[in-house]
């Protein structure tokens, strides 16, 4: 709050708004009940990509042809080394949350969690013939990824500003090579 006869800063507490960092939604974020529930989306994941690998996928995986059984075993370890990398950086937030860690604790921990999003070289035509929960396990997973991914980025104040295109500017553009022309 500005007191502009003295023009200093003041607060309600007596605490200058200038000593007073910005709020961190982000953090704020991890702190609620939404990461938490995150949390329990990428736990189940796990646990759902465990039981499918060393039960039906296991059964799955010996009945393909050769190249699709090569695919399938490729797939199966990037999707099992993505939710390590996942488990990873939610059981480090997780632990900043119950005060476990400190949040500069947990940023020099994460520097060796990597978080980076795995292209995938299986042919599509092939891909498509991997069995179905594989594949769905794999959207699912890479869609944690990329939420995952946006919320480390945030933290870490990087931020990406998608730049929209002025309307306006296009319009006063015309404009002016309209009157350029008279």
């Amino acid at each position: 709050m500005q007191d502009n006869t003295r023009g200093t800063d003041m607060s309600v507490s007596g605490i200058s708004t200038l000593e007073v960092g910005a709020v961190s939604f982000t953090e704020r974020l991890l702190a609620s009940e939404n990461f938490t529930a995150l949390f329990r989306e990428g736990m189940a994941l796990v646990e759902a990509t465990a039981a499918y690998l060393d039960g039906d996928g296991r059964t799955e995986s010996r009945s393909l042809d050769r190249h699709i059984a090569l695919a399938y075993a490729s797939e199966s370890m990037r999707l099992t080394t993505r939710l390590m990398q996942l488990t990873s950086w939610l059981l480090l937030q997780r632990a900043v949350n119950e005060g476990e860690l400190t949040r500069a604790d947990a940023e020099r921990e994460h520097r060796r969690v990597v978080v980076a999003m795995q292209e995938s070289t299986t042919a599509p035509d092939i891909y498509e013939q991997l069995p179905g929960t594989l594949r769905d396990l794999i959207t699912r997973s890479m869609s944690l990824h990329a939420r995952i991914q946006r919320i480390d980025r945030e933290l870490k104040g990087e931020v990406e500003v998608a730049e929209v295109p002025n309307p306006v500017t296009a319009q006063l553009g015309q404009l002016a090579a309209a009157f350029a022309r008279k």
